[in-house]
């Protein structure tokens, strides 16, 4: 079979189980979720022996120290995934529910009821760990979904899935619900991206090389955030303490996430201070600063910034600084560089704060805490598929409720529009 066949083959299975899944009960989802999460504890030496196939292949090709580390299956990364779905399994089921419910004049009842969105096509690299990731959040939210990893994990996806439809299959739902793309040839991306008679939505994981292909290509909705140029504005009436200890966890907690901070705004009036203190802390952790010049007037050792700066994401210990006048400026500079992903201000001034969230235009606004937050499941959605910068209905980190839609109903008792 080529692989145009083969996709559709795997894009019709997926549509038929896609109706069994949104019609399934929620003790049927969470028992398949268990179920799953019992069969990965059952299978560790499997699935670890499959990841040292990856591992091998990996090393041989002269894949990076990073990118190992995210393809490495650990006895705590196992665990990790088998908390997630027992993690998943003990959410609200958002499907089914009806919101908004009020009497028209007319007399019908009008709301809205949430429902799956179908079949979810997923793309992501090297980590083994979100196809259990993906799996759980589509199955719980009552979609199909087709996964397809990265061929360096090929033979971790393979193991991992088998897991998965063991406990689709001991719960009484169709294995078709959770595919996983057994092909590494890349024409399967191409055409996972342009089936909309299969696939009603694209979710990609990982760099941007990879997002704005699919983004350019697909002709199915794509759910996705190229950058993460996060920025923390200091602002002139900011505590000091909170702007330290922000400031230096949403940059050097991890230095490889997409809600690290990439930008340092400081209002003028305390940028000597603020600089001073934050600099010496910086360079210390060992993160090279690039300043406008104003910055590296009050910190001489800082490199210069380039124009390219303010709308690089680093992805390393890399952070640029810039001095701002005023709050507007601060605002300007965020809408005007940033990815609409994550921006923070630090301030004690209330009517300040309210104004940053109401104009910076991001899919997480926060106040005198670090971006780092910015994560599904520190917002308590229990797990995430991926953060959406995107101004669809999914905005920000994407948990179950952003996986699902919303129908409008409407209860009438022989109702006839007069």
């Amino acid at each position: 079979m080529n692989v145009e066949d083969y996709m559709n083959d795997l894009g019709q299975r997926a549509r038929v189980a896609a109706s069994a899944i949104a019609r399934a009960d929620t003790g049927l989802k969470n028992k398949a979720l268990l179920m799953m999460a019992e069969a990965l504890d059952k299978k560790r030496q499997a699935l670890i022996e499959a990841n040292a196939l990856d591992l091998e292949a990996a090393r041989k090709n002269g894949l990076d120290p990073a990118m190992l580390d995210r393809l490495a299956l650990k006895e705590s990364t196992i665990d990790g995934m088998i908390e997630g779905l027992r993690q998943v399994s003990a959410l609200p089921d958002p499907v089914g529910g009806i919101t908004d419910m009020n009497y028209r004049p007319s007399g019908i009842q009008v709301g809205k009821m949430r429902v799956p969105l179908g079949v979810i096509g997923i793309i992501y690299e090297s980590r083994p760990n979100v196809t259990v990731e993906a799996a759980s959040l589509c199955l719980k939210s009552g979609n199909a979904t087709i996964l397809r990893g990265g061929s360096e994990a090929i033979h971790s996806n393979q193991a991992v899935a088998a897991c998965i439809q063991e406990g689709l299959q001991r719960a009484g739902l169709p294995m078709d619900a959770v595919q996983v793309v057994e092909t590494t040839d890349r024409a399967a991306v191409g055409r996972l991206i342009t089936m909309p008679e299969y696939v009603d939505v694209i979710v990609p994981r990982g760099g941007k090389g990879l997002i704005e292909r699919i983004s350019r290509d697909a002709k199915v909705t794509v759910i996705k955030h190229l950058d993460g140029i996060c920025h923390v504005y200091i602002d002139a009436q900011a505590d000091r303490s909170k702007a330290v200890n922000i400031s230096l966890n949403a940059k050097t907690h991890r230095y490889g996430t997409c809600n690290t901070m990439e930008t340092l705004l400081v209002h003028e009036a305390v940028a000597p201070e603020m600089l001073a203190d934050l600099a010496d802390r910086y360079l210390s952790a060992g993160v090279e600063l690039r300043g406008c010049e104003s910055a590296r007037a009050l910190v001489p050792s800082m490199k210069k910034a380039t124009e390219d700066d303010w709308s690089t994401e680093y992805l390393a210990p890399v952070l640029s600084v810039k001095v701002v006048s005023s709050m507007d400026e601060a605002i300007m500079h965020i809408n005007r560089y940033g990815s609409h992903h994550t921006d923070a201000i630090v301030t004690e001034n209330y009517t300040l704060a309210r104004r940053f969230l109401r104009e910076v235009d991001s899919s997480s606004v926060i106040v005198n805490a670090s971006t780092r937050f910015a994560d599904g499941f520190e917002y308590g959605l229990g797990a995430e598929i991926g953060i959406s910068t995107d101004k669809i209905h999914a905005r920000g980190p994407v948990g179950l409720e952003g996986l699902t839609s919303q129908k409008y109903v409407v209860l009438g008792d022989g109702h006839i529009r007069q």
